[in-house]
């Protein structure tokens, strides 16, 4: 597996990416089955599409804003 994998949940996670996109993407890129049909979500599904792609750059749109403090 090398880095890749470990490299881009930290990345992800020290961004403020959705963690359901982050699940999607993990579960994708480990090529584990789909969640159980009623907690799918968008954000998920996006991610483990993105993870069966192995791509690692599309989870821009994930990144969750942070509260203004």
């Amino acid at each position: 597996m090398g880095t890749s994998y470990y490299d881009s949940v930290d990345r992800m996670q020290k961004l403020g990416v959705d963690p359901e996109y982050i699940n999607g993407w993990a579960g994708g890129f480990l090529h584990n089955p789909k969640r159980e049909e009623q907690r799918l979500n968008e954000a998920y599904e996006a991610g483990y599409a993105h993870g069966l792609e192995k791509n690692s750059a599309g989870f821009e749109a994930w990144i969750r804003k942070q509260a203004a403090k």
